[in-house]
């Protein structure tokens, strides 16, 4: 995609519907989000402000709250060597609900992290929105630098977020603060628990009916382990730890007895076993499902190597995960020191097992064995890697200028089931929205892409991202500002029956007259969806005549000119992601039609068709049909002339004789007064052969231009004098009417 064309992306911008907060000028980094449906407000943490945007249009009623890093901070950040305005400021980068009153916020505090609470009010017109004046360390709890993420979840008032807890960086942990507990975290130092780790995100998962058994998963990406990989690589994981785990008694104090992390594995199966892994996780995202103990996990990959760059999206599901933390530990053994399944004696319990009635007869962690607690210190992770359902990625993206960064997924029910839609951020600042369709079963999906918008007047990285299935918006954040818009957009696809059934949007139907949105519980007899074939020939023959479901509707004939020896593009895009164009061509007075084919001139894109040397032989109509599933529908003809060398060079020196417009037409009679070349037709003709460069073609122009100008202001000056001489002749002539009506009549 390219981003030279500001009008045109102002143009793509207006028709997404988008509602947009373009920042304010003393802030950025709009990363941080907190949606609030009951209260209809989205709360927004970003640089020195937590905003709260009302959910039904952004741009129209927001309120600010300032929260500046205190002088001394920034000054001692600033003599530390750090950049005064991108680092010695407060980002916000916690933003948790604590009840139903207030909101627990953190922010870098200029390299010196800082907390506190925020009050919301109860109901949103109690109007209330401020910030506490009392002041909470946030070590632990916010990251020193602002460009280090940090991944958080407030639990029953206690805070577990995965951060750095040190200036240099270089001190990360997973923590448990706040609470009537003391605070807890992974082993200090050791890289067989953390190993220089970017958090993504936290989630609580229940594992059984049993409170006492709920897990914190963590997502994250991390170094290898020493000697897991031969040379440096980037993993991404999931970690687990039990709600309940309160540390060791004599070993661990204050530490997790519970942690366990595993590999996410996301790669595309080559020939050979030589897979293409892509590794750097970016986000994730949990569906729930009927079972809230098993919700499908949504992940969003890059890739680390130098070789390719692409991104993918795999699913999860909680029982391969919770199948690999039961299995065999990874174990450093053998002769080269190498990562191995351990193969000896497991103490009871098994360690990550949460101490509950359910698995034993512990009550805490402080009273399980101490054989347990030392092999968990020294076993932190699982030697087999979680493979993505299908052993595959549902989506990917390679060969193409930007990357995946942000997830959101929305279940929606159609006239055939149930399909999940997911909505994918880039660092270009677009979003791609994707179906999976079963194809025999649910668990052989293919991935449709439905669109592809632009919902940022900049290329940025869209950072933060929120759904609202109430409101049925996507909220956007970035570096430059927050962008709403709406799920469906069901008028993009088109005005028939064929049109609309072809895009397979879950969120839109035929309903007789447009496409328009779905709503499951509406009877309407003509309305008219298909996700998961996309038939438009069984859905809508019974609704249109048989020319306007063909796609034979009567098409505005479209004249195009071009220059012998020059190129010229003729543009046709289809309105739906997955069709085909194809092109055909029909000479002057021919009544056959022949397929362009690519070749040296003729090179089809998905734009159009670009025709690099044009022949006078090039001269007919030109038509671009789209096929998709077995349906054809012509989109565009257009007729192309081709003007010859020899005939332009006669038009431009009649211009420069005197010619006036009119020796802008082509002297041919067969053609009509609104098919007069003006010189604002010629510009696609700077590549004429006669022409030694587009400045001598310009200079041309302007030349006529100017004499045109002149001749203009002549014609206009003799004018004026002529009706100043006839308005005083009629003065005149009135004057002496009115005299001779006035005279006494002679008596004889």
């Amino acid at each position: 995609m390219s981003w030279d064309f500001p009008f045109a992306r102002a143009e793509m911008l207006d028709s997404n519907n988008l509602e947009t907060f373009e920042g304010l000028p003393n802030s950025s980094s709009y990363h941080t989000f907190l949606l609030d449906e009951e209260k209809g407000r989205l709360l927004v943490g970003a640089k020195d402000h937590i905003f709260s945007f009302n959910l039904l249009n952004i741009s129209q009623e927001y309120t600010q709250i300032p929260w500046l890093a205190a002088p001394n901070r920034r000054d001692e950040c600033k003599w530390a060597g750090k950049d005064l305005l991108r680092e010695c400021s407060n980002f916000i980068k916690v933003l948790q609900p604590y009840n139903h009153t207030h909101v627990y916020a953190c922010g870098t505090g200029a390299f010196h992290p800082v907390c506190t609470y925020l009050e919301v009010g109860r109901k949103p017109e109690d109007g209330v929105f401020r910030l506490e004046p009392h002041i909470e360390n946030g070590r632990g709890k916010s990251p020193y630098d602002p460009r280090l993420t940090t991944a958080s979840m407030l639990i029953d008032g206690e805070l577990y977020a995965g951060t750095s807890a040190d200036f240099m960086g270089r001190d990360f942990a997973i923590f448990r603060t706040l609470g009537k507990h003391h605070p807890i975290r992974t082993e200090q130092h050791d890289s067989r628990w953390l190993n220089d780790p970017r958090f993504v995100g936290v989630h609580l998962i229940p594992e059984s009916d049993n409170p006492e058994d709920d897990k914190i998963y963590l997502f994250f990406r991390e170094n290898a382990m020493d000697g897991e990989y031969a040379g440096k690589a980037t993993y991404a994981r999931i970690g687990q730890l039990c709600k309940n785990d309160l540390g060791g008694h004599r070993s661990l104090v204050n530490k997790w007895t519970t942690f366990l992390k595993a590999r996410l594995v996301c790669s595309v199966p080559g020939t050979n076993g030589i897979d293409t892994h892509f590794d750097e996780l970016q986000d994730v995202f949990l569906m729930s499902t009927k079972d809230p103990k098993s919700p499908t996990v949504y992940a969003v990959f890059t890739t680390s190597s130098n070789i390719f760059k692409g991104s993918a999206v795999c699913m999860y599901s909680m029982a391969d995960i919770r199948r690999v933390f039961l299995g065999p530990y990874a174990h450093r053994d053998g002769p080269n020191y190498q990562w191995v399944p351990f193969q000896g004696r497991v103490p009871y319990p098994r360690p990550g097992t949460c101490p509950s009635k359910t698995f034993g007869g512990f009550d805490t962690t402080k009273d399980l064995p101490d054989e347990v607690v030392t092999f968990a210190r020294a076993h932190p992770a699982m030697f087999n890697p979680i493979y993505p359902i299908n052993n595959r990625p549902i989506i990917v993206k390679t060969d193409v200028d930007y990357q995946f960064t942000q997830i959101v997924v929305d279940k929606v029910e159609a006239e055939d089931g149930l399909y999940d839609v997911m909505f994918i951020g880039t660092d270009i600042g677009t979003i791609l929205k994707v179906v999976s369709i079963p194809r025999g079963s649910w668990h052989d999906l293919e991935e449709v892409l439905l669109e592809e918008m632009t919902v940022f007047r900049e290329p940025t990285s869209i950072t933060a991202m929120e759904l609202s299935t109430k409101q049925q918006q996507l909220y956007l954040g970035s570096d430059i500002g927050v962008s709403q818009m709406p799920l469906h957009r069901c008028e993009v696809y088109g005005k028939a029956c064929a049109e609309c059934c072809l895009a397979r949007d879950p969120y839109c139907a035929w309903d007789g007259s447009e496409c328009s949105r779905y709503f499951p519980m509406a009877k309407r007899r003509t309305r008219r969806q298909d996700i998961r074939n996309g038939d438009p020939l069984t859905q809508c023959s019974d609704l249109q005549h048989d020319e306007e479901l063909n796609g034979l509707t009567t098409l505005e004939d479209k004249t195009v000119y071009g220059v012998e020896n020059s190129s010229t593009f003729l543009e046709c895009s289809p309105k739906s992601q997955r069709a085909r164009t194809h092109w055909q061509y029909q000479r002057s007075g021919d009544q056959r039609r022949e397929e362009v084919k690519s070749g040296e001139r003729f090179i089809r894109t998905d734009q159009g068709l670009l025709i690099r040397t044009l022949s006078k032989s090039d001269s007919g109509v030109y038509t671009c049909q789209a096929v998709e599933h077995g349906f054809m529908q012509t989109l565009l003809k257009v007729t192309l002339e081709v003007i010859g060398t020899e005939r332009l060079d006669n038009l431009l020196q009649r211009d420069e004789d005197g010619g006036g417009a009119n020796a802008y037409a082509p002297p041919q009679p067969q053609e009509t007064p609104n098919q007069k070349l003006w010189y604002r037709d010629f510009l696609s003709l700077v590549n004429h052969p006669t022409l030694h460069s587009v400045d001598e073609f310009c200079e041309q122009i302007w030349k006529r231009e100017r004499k045109h100008r002149k001749q203009k202001a002549h014609m206009v000056q003799a004018l004026a004098a002529k009706w100043k001489h006839l308005q005083e002749r009629q003065k005149g002539r009135n004057r002496r009417t009115h005299d001779i009506q006035r005279a006494p009549r002679s008596i004889d």
